[in-house]
């Protein structure tokens, strides 16, 4: 694989564990907010913010989080056939099925751009009570979808590479090297 590649991946795979991992902590605040929101509907008043805020989070840990996910192969396999296959013939079907992704993942950031530049553009606010703009959740959705992007991308990479026999990183949880046998 030529140079820029592997440097590609690395730093991926660099940026999407640091934003994964702090993602992750995102599930406390989401917690945070939600007793809260008990707490005060129980003792006090009821908050007109806490679920939208919590729906608000949880889509941030989902998405930003989700480029981690696809990094470590976290993400859920039809298990049926793939999992008799030998490690060759599952790294042809990941590179193969990751095109699928990467066009969904195109798609679906054309669209968050778009959305983005027009909450932006407009300032946007959601129709509940509370009525929050929109922008910084849907600047958040677009860059968790170029996360997710950018990390199909380095799993292509990471496939081809396995294919021909290389080693891009060990973040997969199969084997990465192949025998004689499986090819």
């Amino acid at each position: 694989m030529p140079a820029v590649l592997k440097a590609y991946v690395r730093y991926v795979d660099a940026a999407n564990r640091i934003a994964g991992r702090a993602a992750m902590y995102l599930i406390f605040v989401m917690m945070g907010v939600l007793l809260y929101s008990s707490i005060s509907k129980t003792f006090f008043y009821p908050s007109l913010w806490t679920l939208e805020a919590a729906q608000f989070i949880m889509v941030a840990y989902f998405l930003i989080g989700g480029a981690y996910s696809l990094q470590l192969g976290d993400h859920v396999r039809m298990d049926l056939l793939y999992g008799a296959w030998s490690d060759r013939n599952k790294t042809w079907a990941d590179a193969i099925t990751v095109l699928f992704l990467l066009f969904y993942l195109g798609v679906l950031l054309y669209g968050a751009l778009s959305s983005t530049a027009y909450a932006v553009q407009y300032g946007e606010r959601s129709y509940s009570a509370w009525r929050p703009y929109m922008a910084p959740i849907k600047i958040v959705m677009s860059f968790g979808i170029f996360l997710m992007l950018l990390q199909a991308i380095a799993t292509l990479i990471k496939d081809i590479a396995r294919l021909r026999g290389e080693d891009l990183g060990s973040d997969h949880l199969r084997v990465e090297h192949f025998s004689e046998d499986d090819a």
